[in-house]
């Protein structure tokens, strides 16, 4: 399958300066790909580039295939962003900041009539299209910032920061959006929350220093996966260690707990035990600390395990 973005030897200086070197990478669709690194790692300027707002000093862009620099049009028509801040408009509307951004897309009539509700409906803003922007809550905002970046309904969606700054029932709001969004299209984001990381994204590349050090795919249980469960009803931890692939269990306030699995262990049958014994599954989820030490052995110059 084609990549719908590809990135080949990409490169930025600024004076001596080099902020990217050697940057080779490729997002698919029905993929949510996490780029990481510290500040000043190159993340900003590598988004940027992709964007078409920085030329790259060497390399090339695809965009569905289409060479961003050759056809700076067609490939940007192909591409939505959404910026750490989003660019938006307090006076304007949501309806009317829409329209908006979905003329600059060349969308008119009927066609960005029925663009505006597709992606109002998409970001769950079908009712708040006649509230002025400069009302709404942070995370609405942040809804209104995607719905534009997706619109004209692009085949790449860039996404930096889409959670910054947001409480956490909007963070789970916006999370879920993320999830339907990769569902359909390649979702490239960037965010300093490696376990949102860990929660949404299939793989995950570092940079450091301009260059890309490390790619990791997530999708797959490493050994020592530990697992954190919360239980209406508990049993005692030493039945929770008899269970097949539990290597150690620790206990936390009595309904929160944290199972050390074995290398390959399906969470699923652990979640299927505990239906089954009646313990009252309430949450379970990867521990992600994993991505955390990783990405710290990585940037402060260690060598990776």
């Amino acid at each position: 399958m084609e990549p719908l973005l590809r990135i080949r030897d990409l490169h930025r200086t600024y004076g001596d300066l080099r902020a990217l070197e050697a940057l080779d990478f490729e997002l698919h669709r029905s993929e949510v790909l996490g780029l990481l690194g510290p500040n000043g790692a190159g993340k900003s300027t590598t988004m940027r580039i992709i964007s078409g707002a920085l030329a790259p000093s060497a390399g090339a862009v695809e965009i569905d295939g289409i060479d961003l620099l050759r056809h700076p049009i067609a490939a940007k028509a192909r591409l939505g962003y959404l910026p750490e801040t989003p660019p938006l408009y307090p006076d304007l509307t949501v309806d009317e900041y829409l329209d908006y951004a979905a003329r600059l897309r060349g969308l008119r009539g009927a066609a960005l009539g029925r663009a505006r509700a597709r992606a109002r409906e998409r970001c769950g803003l079908t009712h708040s299209g006649r509230r002025l922007i400069a009302n709404l809550s942070k995370g609405y905002k942040q809804r209104v910032g995607i719905a534009q970046a997706i619109i004209h309904d692009p085949k790449v969606v860039i996404l930096d920061e889409p959670t910054g700054g947001l409480d956490p029932n909007q963070i789970q709001e916006i999370r879920t959006l993320i999830r339907a969004l990769g569902e359909e299209r390649g979702v490239l984001l960037s965010t300093h929350i490696l376990p949102e990381v860990e929660m949404l994204c299939g793989r995950a590349l570092i940079l450091h220093q301009g260059r890309l050090v490390h790619e990791q795919p997530l999708d797959a249980a490493p050994p020592g996966n530990r697992l954190a469960l919360r239980l209406g009803q508990p049993p005692d931890p030493t039945e929770l260690a008899g269970i097949a692939g539990v290597t150690r269990v620790e206990a936390g306030d009595g309904k929160h707990l944290v199972l050390h699995l074995s290398d390959g262990t399906d969470p699923s049958g652990i979640a299927d035990h505990c239906v089954a014994k009646g313990w009252r599954l309430l949450e379970m989820s990867p521990v992600g600390d994993r991505l955390e030490q990783l990405f710290s052995r990585i940037t402060l110059g260690e060598s990776a395990p």
